[in-house]
Parts: C-alpha cells; sequence; structure tokens
C-alpha cells in the first residue's frame, strides 16, 4: 500500500495497540495529529511539552504498554526535557518523538538560526536509544527499533526526530508487522531456574513477596495475586509499588512504615522479589530491617534485565524475563502445593488493621488550619472505591503515606525521581487511559500544584472525574522544616514562603472547574463529595497548619534513611 510517512507512523504505533498521543502540534506534526483524530485516537494537547510527557507516563503505567508523545522543534523538545528525564529514572516506555528543521539547517556555517538546536546530542543521554528518519524508508526500521529498545530489558524513553519534509514522502509497504514478528514478547525463564525457585518456596518456613512499582506497571496483579495466594505469604510493598493487588489488601504491609512490614521482612528466610530494583528505598536488600538473618536468608529476584541481577545484593535463584510471563510460571509450578499460611501472617494482618485504625484516631482533629495528617484521613475516608489515586508534594506525600485510609489498586506518583508538579498531569493521562470514567483524587501540595495549574483547563475541557485535594499552607512545606533543622526556629526561611491571598478554588472556577475552600477538618469529605457530584473536575482548597506540616512529618527518620550515601 502507498502512505505517507507520517500515516506510516501511526500505523506502526496501532499496531502495539497504542492510540494515544499527547503534545502541541507544530508543522512536523499537524498531519500526524489530523489523520490520528479520523482514525478514533485520543488526541490531547495540553499547555505545556512537559505535561505531555508526564501524561503519557501515566497512561504507559495504566495500560503496561509503551505511550506516545511529541515536542515541537527547539523550544518544545527544550520544555520536554523534565518529561524525559523522569521516564528515564521511573523506568517508564514513553517515545518521545520531536521535529526538526531540514538538514541543510545544521549543515550551513550560520548563525541566527531560528528555533533551532541540534536536539539529538543534548537528550541522548537521558534516553535508551535515539535515532533520525532521514530517509523515508528508514521509517519501520527506526519506529521498531524505537519501540524494541522501550521494551526491552529495563524500560525506559527513546527519542526519534525527522526533518520537517520527511513527513510528506510516499512508501509503498506492507501491512505493519504485530510485535511478536519483530521484537521479544512474553520472555519466560528456563524450567530448570523456575523448578529451583519452586523448590526455596516449598522449603521455606517464612517467605514474603516483595511487589514493586514494575507490577503495576505491567498490570500484573491478577499473577502476582495468585502467586501471594500458592505461597501463602505475606506482600511487602515498596515506596514505589503502593498501588493495592485487589484481594490482597489485608496482607500487603508498607516497607518501612508499617510493624508488620517490618517484623515479616526480618523474620523471612526466604524474599520473592518482583517487579524492584530493591533500590535504596529498600535498603537494597540488605540493610536496616533486612540486616537480621540475611545470612540465612534466600532470594528470587524477577527481573526483566540480565544486566541488574546480583547487582545490588546477591541473587539465589534469578529468574530473568517479563514478569507478565515469570510469575504465572511460578504459579503452575505451585499449584499442586499451596502452602498453608503461618500463624504470624494472621497476626501481622491484624497488626496493620489496628495500626491504620489508630492513625485515624490519633490524627490531631478540631483545629483550624487543619492538620495535615487529619487532612489524609479525611480525604482518603472520601476516596472512590474504584479510584485511581494520584500523589504530588513533599511534605504532603510524606503523611500521606502514612495516614491514608484507602487502600487503591492504582497509585501514581513520582517516587524514584522525586520531580513535584507531576500529580495532575499524571492524573489527566491515567483517566485518557482509563476511559474518562473512574473517579480520581489527586492529593498534593500547593507548591507542586502550582508547577502546572494551567492543565486545570485540559482536565476541565476532558471533563475528567477528577477531584484534587490541594493542602496549602503558602510554603515550601518540607524546605522550611529543613531550614529549622539545620538554623532552627526563627531561622530566616529565605524563599520558601508566599502570597497567602492566593486561592486554588477561586482559580479552579476561573478554568471552569468546581471549587471549594476548607478551613475545618469536618468539612473536607462533604466539599469531596460536592466535588463530585458536580460533575466537573474539582479543587478543594484545604488550609492546613503550616507549622505541623514542616516539622510534624511522620516516619521522616525512615525517610532519611533511603539517602543510602551523599545526602547526610
Amino acid at each position: 500500500m502507498s502512505v505517507k510517512v507520517y500515516e506510516r507512523i501511526i500505523q506502526l504505533f496501532e499496531a502495539e495497540g497504542i492510540t494515544t498521543v499527547f503534545g502541541i502540534p507544530d508543522p512536523n506534526f499537524v498531519h500526524m495529529f489530523h489523520l490520528a483524530e479520523e482514525r478514533g485516537w485520543n488526541v490531547i494537547a495540553p499547555h505545556h511539552e512537559e505535561t505531555a510527557g508526564f501524561m503519557a507516563e501515566a497512561v504507559s503505567r495504566m495500560t503496561g504498554k509503551a505511550a506516545l508523545c511529541i515536542g515541537t522543534l527547539g523550544p518544545g523538545m527544550a520544555n520536554m526535557a523534565g518529561a524525559i528525564q523522569c521516564a528515564k529514572v521511573e523506568n517508564s516506555p514513553v517515545i518521545f518523538l520531536g521535529g526538526q528543521r531540514a538538514r541543510i539547517t545544521e549543515q550551513r556555517v550560520r548563525r541566527g538560526r531560528i528555533q533551532f538546536v541540534k536536539q539529538a546530542e543534548l537528550i541522548a543521554p537521558s534516553v535508551k536509544y535515539h535515532a533520525s528518519i532521514e530517509y523515508a524508508d528508514q521509517t519501520d526500521e527506526i519506529i521498531r527499533e524505537g519501540l524494541r529498545r522501550a521494551l526491552t530489558g529495563t524500560p525506559g524513553p527513546v527519542y526519534i526526530e525527522w526533518p520537517k519534509a520527511i513527513i510528506q514522502e510516499e512508501l509503498d509497504v506492507p501491512e505493519p508487522l504485530p510485535p511478536h514478528r519483530y521484537r521479544l514478547v512474553g520472555q519466560t525463564a528456563g524450567q530448570d531456574r523456575i523448578d529451583e525457585a519452586a523448590a526455596l518456596i516449598r522449603a521455606a518456613k517464612q517467605p514474603v513477596l516483595i511487589v514493586g512499582h514494575g507490577v503495576h506497571t505491567t498490570r500484573a496483579g491478577e499473577s502476582v495475586r495468585a502467586l501471594a495466594e500458592v505461597t501463602a505469604a505475606p506482600v511487602i510493598q515498596t515506596s514505589g509499588g503502593t498501588s493495592f493487588i485487589e484481594g490482597l489488601e489485608d496482607r500487603t504491609f508498607a516497607y518501612g512504615f508499617s510493624a508488620s512490614a517490618l517484623e515479616a521482612a526480618s523474620e523471612s528466610d526466604l524474599v520473592v522479589a518482583i517487579g524492584t530494583e530493591l533500590g535504596e528505598p529498600v535498603h537494597y536488600g540488605v540493610g536496616r530491617h533486612w540486616e537480621a538473618g540475611d545470612a540465612d536468608r534466600r532470594w528470587i529476584l524477577v527481573e526483566q534485565n540480565p544486566e541488574a541481577i546480583g547487582v545490588n545484593r546477591p541473587i539465589d535463584v534469578p529468574l530473568v524475563g517479563d514478569l507478565r510471563a515469570i510469575v504465572p510460571q511460578l504459579v503452575a509450578a505451585l499449584k499442586d502445593t499451596p502452602r498453608t499460611p503461618t500463624p504470624q501472617l494472621a497476626g501481622w494482618i491484624e497488626q496493620d488493621a489496628k495500626r491504620l485504625a489508630e492513625l485515624a484516631a490519633t490524627a490531631p482533629s478540631g483545629q483550624s488550619p487543619v492538620h495535615p495528617a487529619r487532612l489524609i484521613v479525611e480525604a482518603t475516608k472520601a476516596f472512590p472505591a474504584d479510584g485511581i489515586m494520584v500523589r504530588d508534594g513533599g511534605a504532603t506525600t510524606i503523611f500521606g503515606w502514612t495516614y491514608s485510609q484507602a487502600k487503591p489498586r492504582d497509585v501514581i506518583w513520582n517516587q524514584n525521581f522525586g520531580h513535584l508538579g507531576t500529580g495532575l498531569p499524571y492524573a489527566i493521562g491515567a483517566s485518557v487511559a482509563e476511559g474518562r470514567k473512574r473517579p480520581l483524587m489527586l492529593v498534593t501540595g500547593d507548591s507542586s500544584f502550582l508547577f502546572h495549574i494551567g492543565e486545570l483547563e485540559t482536565a476541565a475541557r476532558l471533563n475528567l472525574p477528577l477531584v484534587c485535594v490541594v493542602a496549602v499552607d503558602y510554603a515550601w512545606g518540607l524546605e522550611v522544616g529543613v531550614y529549622k533543622g539545620l538554623f532552627g526556629q526563627g531561622s530566616l526561611e529565605t524563599g520558601t514562603h508566599w502570597s497567602s491571598d492566593t486561592r486554588f478554588d477561586k482559580i479552579a472556577e476561573g478554568f471552569g472547574c468546581y471549587g471549594e475552600y476548607v478551613d475545618r477538618d469536618e468539612d473536607i469529605a462533604p466539599a469531596i463529595e460536592r466535588a463530585y457530584a458536580s460533575g466537573k473536575p474539582g479543587v478543594i482548597h484545604v488550609v492546613v497548619d503550616p507549622k505541623a506540616n514542616s516539622e510534624e512529618m511522620p516516619s521522616y527518620a525512615e525517610f532519611r534513611t533511603w539517602y543510602a550515601e551523599g545526602m547526610q
């Protein structure tokens, strides 16, 4: 068939099940955008290229596939740099497409060229693969190589650009190949390794599962649930894997912040680690809560990248491949010999439920401004059972992972890179990926919310079922705490405070959203309910106690131990 390059690019992504694109169109992309919309794609134009990248990353997390984002040549790609770096550190397979001027512009000896920079060499250190489609007949091989690199081994971003004239050239090509015809899909582990892992699990007295970020971004919850049930093991969440798998909510404990998780870790004699790099937030699997019994504890690691095996800690049985294929292999090997739960499991479940109830009961209440712990308790009590939870902010997120009363099956936040301002675009991308039907709640700090507050217009334009609960202390709360810790009470807190006249509820109304101002804890849940009922995206401005927000962050000492070196 005869097609233009831009149509072929669309066909190649459709073959991968990708039918959503984010970005602000320029002359390199208007034909692609027009055709994509004609073919029924979600074509989302936000207000900043960085947020386009964050939205695409959220789509990847919610679908388990690669996602697509474009950037205008020059300033558009510069704006996208933060999202590219996030995708790298968060291990997100996002395909970033960039426009470029004709190559004659690059080759001339000239100064003062408009909207031009050599983009590829700037972006190259932050992507797994970069290339330029210089000739039309390179289109298939370069797009496929980009997808191959993004999805093979540890997932990550790639960058592909083309000079403007290429997009309109004609190609005579066959139907696009399905993914399994040109790249490895669903890699399983060798049966000898599966048998070895199954033997270790059968022999263990106190096995545990560590479930990380990768379990949720691959949408592998169902198979991991089956493994947890056949092994009768508790599930320890990493800080990046804070979504809950349906059916395992009661036996899932947060590493570092739950006494049940710490006891399960220290008493375990076998760990099955799935979808996690075993990084700093779990002390590399060797320090702190793992020190007790380390010499006798065995480790099974399910890992897609063979180069990652044994880097952070020794591994007894590496299972290299796609966890979506390997976990079912383990379940099949163990189904005829299911384990009986140990007596400790019931005790850990009871202990963790009691902890959660105590947090709800003891979070300071009845004060105005609202205590940030109470904000989290009241907001998450009002969280819809089928909702998507999005987190953003420094102090607000630290309060959130401790005091949350909800156990959502989808939680999105920028854990590895710690990039603030991702919350609102993450929420928009996640909602687009889910068909704009499931309710979303963004719990964020005010400073973080201001990064990309203009995307409230995008949320309103798309009519998303989103409520943003904003903890407002008119400051960089976590940084205020750092100043106090370093220099004492009453010290200058340079650069951390801003105008207390800012009203996020009024800003929301200006964008066509629902807005409400709250300064009492008993009003938080009703305001959230009214926002969902309004049929518009909502913003709940909650005034929080700045002193508590900067001085009373729960488990902050534990959080500081994540930085194993170079930050103390």
